[in-house]
């Protein structure tokens, strides 16, 4: 087998998509993550803590392939409301350092019209090296 499903323990079963794939290179790709916990419920419904959240669901899937925050290469992420993002931008620095802390990997970010999700402020999915 060429790629290795990442699936957290004790996380809501993933319907028509993988949370993470493992290459055998180590690479780890992160599916789109949103800020809803590991029961698929969202608790929050501002801006700052999904995406706090959603930092917190891509770790646990780098994690759970046996890596660390430092691990993660890449981030895109999805957002839909572009002014509240750079209203709250200490807000936002704030909540990714408890999640990462002082690693910052390549980033980019889009402003999109909606998400699948209709609760869903914003996505993030990511790319992790292992090993």
């Amino acid at each position: 087998m060429t790629l290795k499903e990442i699936h957290p323990e004790g996380w809501a079963p993933a319907l028509g998509y993988a949370n993470g794939m493992l290459a055998r290179d180590g690479t780890l790709y992160i599916g789109g993550q949103i800020g809803w916990n590991e029961n698929k419920e969202f608790v929050a419904r501002d801006l700052i803590s999904q995406m706090e959240q959603t930092l917190r669901n891509i770790l646990t899937i780098v994690e759970a392939a046996g890596g660390q925050a430092t691990d993660v290469a890449r981030l895109t992420w999805f957002i839909k409301d572009k002014q509240e993002y750079l209203t709250n931008q200490r807000e936002v620095g704030q909540a990714y350092r408890r999640v990462f802390g002082k690693h910052f990997p390549a980033m980019s970010m889009l402003i999109v019209k909606d998400l699948v999700e209709d609760d869903a402020l914003i996505e993030i999915e990511a790319t992790a090296c292992i090993g």
